[in-house]
C-alpha cells in the first residue's frame, strides 16, 4: 500500500505554503511574499478523520530564471498529476484568474485524478464573492478558504481525504520479505547500484507492479533472505523531466520510503552529503523506517589508510540526531561492497523487529535512571519506575513516571542513547514515550 500523496500546485504567491503549513500544523516552510524564496521542507505528514497523508509544497521547487519558471510550473503540475494521488489547485481571490492559472486548469481537466480548487485569501464573508469568477476554469466548485487564517480548511480537508484509502495492513505473504528502498539525489549511481545488484544476482523471483503508475518492485533471493527492491522502474527509466528533477526525485523518494523496511541513502563520495539528503533521512526516521547511508563511487576517492574513517567521522558529524545510522562505501562501477548493503539490510531489519525483555531492560536502565534522575520541574522530583518495550518494528520503549509530561526532550535523548548503548538497534529510529504510573 503506498503513502496517499496531496500535491499542492499553482503559480507564485498565492499562498501554497501557507496552505501547506496550515495542513501539517506546523511552522516548517519559510513563507515570504518573495516568490522562490528557498525552504528546506517541501512535504510533511498530516491526519485529517483518521486518514494520515503525505503533503507536497511544490513552490520550493519553482527555478529563479524567468525563462523557464512557467514551463517548470507546468512541468511540476504534470509530474503531481502523475504521482500524487489528489491535486489541490490553489489560486489567489485577490489577484483573480490569470493566464497561467488558465494554463494549469488546462492540463488539469484532461487528468482523472481528483482536482481540488482552493481559492485562497477569502478571509472573511464579505471576499466570498471573489470565489465564483474561478468557475471559468472548468474544475467545478470552487473552495474559498484562508490558508493564513484557517477559514473553511477543515471543509476544505474533508474533501482532500474524503476518497483517500485506508491504510492498508500488509499481506502475510509480505511477512518474510526484507522491502529496502534506495533512495537520493539524481546522478549518485542509484540505477547502477540496482542493475549490479540483480544483474549478479541471477535467482529474481518476481518482478510485480508497484503502486505507483510504470514502478516495478522486484523480488530476488541472496543468502537465503528474500529482497524486494522497491520501484526499480522509476530508477532505471530516464525522466525527461529537467527543471523539475528534484521535485520529481522528491515524490519518487517519499513513495519507496513509505513503502519500505529499509532505506539505503544513496550519496555521491565526490559531493558528500547534502541539504536533500538530509531531508530524505529525515523523512525516514520521521516514518520510523531502518535506514543506511550508502557513499557509491568510492573507486572515485584518492585514499591512504585513514580516508573512509576520517570521511565517516565528518559524516557523522553532519549527520547530528541521526548518528546511530550506519556507513558504507562502495561503488557499483566495480561492484565493490555493493553485497554488504543487503547483509547490511538484513542487520537494521532484525534490529527494528527486535524485542527486549523487560526484565533485561529494567536491570540495565535502572541504575542509569536511579543514578542520573530527570532533573526536577518547579520542586516536583520526577521518579522514573520502569520500562517496558511496547512495539518492535518500529520499536517503541514506554517509560513510567509520576509526572510524565514534565520530562524534558533533552532526557529522551539521554535514554535512547543509553539504549543504543546497551542494546544496538543500529539504523533504527527509537521511539521513547513517557506514561502515568
Amino acid at each position: 500500500m503506498g503513502k496517499n500523496i496531496v500535491a499542492i500546485v499553482g503559480r507564485p504567491n498565492v499562498g501554497k505554503s501557507t496552505l501547506f503549513n496550515r495542513i501539517i500544523g506546523e511552522r516548517d516552510a519559510i513563507v515570504d511574499p518573495k516568490s522562490g524564496v528557498t525552504r528546506d521542507r517541501h512535504y510533511g505528514q498530516a491526519e485529517w478523520n483518521g486518514k494520515k497523508f503525505t503533503v507536497i509544497d511544490t513552490g520550493g521547487y519553482v527555478p529563479d530564471s524567468d525563462d523557464v519558471f512557467e514551463s517548470a510550473i507546468r512541468e511540476q503540475v504534470q509530474i503531481a498529476i502523475d504521482e500524487a494521488d489528489v491535486i489541490v489547485f490553489v489560486v489567489d481571490a485577490i489577484t483573480g484568474v490569470t493566464p497561467i492559472d488558465i494554463e494549469i486548469a488546462k492540463i488539469l481537466r484532461q487528468t482523472k485524478k481528483k482536482v481540488i480548487l482552493a481559492v485562497n485569501k477569502i478571509d472573511n464573508d464579505k471576499l466570498e464573492l471573489y470565489s465564483s469568477q474561478f468557475y471559468e476554469l472548468g474544475l467545478g466548485e470552487p473552495f474559498s478558504i484562508s490558508a493564513l487564517h484557517g477559514r473553511k480548511v477543515g471543509d476544505f480537508l474533508d474533501e482532500v481525504v474524503k476518497d483517500l484509502p485506508e491504510k492498508v495492513e500488509e499481506t502475510e505473504e509480505g511477512k518474510n520479505q526484507i522491502k529496502v528502498a534506495v533512495v537520493g539525489q539524481p546522478n549518485v549511481g542509484k540505477s547502477s547500484f540496482v542493475n549490479a545488484i540483480l544483474g549478479e544476482n541471477r535467482i529474481i523471483v518476481t518482478d510485480i507492479p508497484g503502486t505507483t503508475r510504470d514502478s516495478i518492485d522486484t523480488t530476488f533471493r541472496y543468502n537465503d533472505t528474500e529482497f524486494v527492491l522497491i520501484d526499480t522502474a522509476g530508477l532505471r527509466r530516464r525522466s525527461k523531466i529537467k527543471e523539475s528533477i528534484e521535485f520529481y526525485s522528491a515524490i519518487r523518494a517519499l513513495k519507496s520510503v513509505e513503502r519500505c523496511d529499509v532505506t539505503v541513502v544513496m550519496l555521491d563520495a565526490t559531493c558528500g552529503l547534502e541539504r536533500q539528503d538530509l531531508r530524505i533521512i529525515g523523512e525516514a526516521a520521521d516514518l520510523k523506517k531502518g535506514i543506511i547511508i550508502a557513499v557509491n563511487k568510492w573507486d572515485l576517492i584518492e585514499k591512504d589508510s585513514n580516508t573512509a574513517l576520517e570521511y565517516e567521522h565528518a559524516l557523522k558529524e553532519r549527520l547530528k540526531v541521526f548518528d546511530y545510522v550506519p556507513i558504507l562505501f562502495i561503488s557499483a562501477k566495480t561492484k565493490q561492497r555493493i553485497f554488504k548493503v543487503l547483509d547490511l539490510a538484513k542487520i537494521v531489519y532484525d534490529e527494528r523487529n527486535k524485542k527486549i525483555k523487560t526484565s533485561e531492560l529494567n536491570k540495565v536502565l535502572f541504575p542509569i535512571v536511579k543514578e542520573t534522575p530527570p532533573p526536577a520541574v518547579s520542586g516536583k522530583e520526577i521518579k522514573i519506575k520502569y520500562v517496558t518495550q511496547v512495539k518492535t518494528a518500529p520499536p517503541v520503549f514506554a517509560f513510567f513516571a509520576n509526572f510524565p509530561d514534565d520530562i524534558p526532550e533533552h532526557y529522551k535523548r539521554f535514554l535512547e542513547n543509553k539504549i543504543r548503548e546497551h542494546f544496538g538497534f543500529i539504523g533504527v529510529p527509537v521511539t521513547i514515550v513517557f506514561k502515568k504510573k
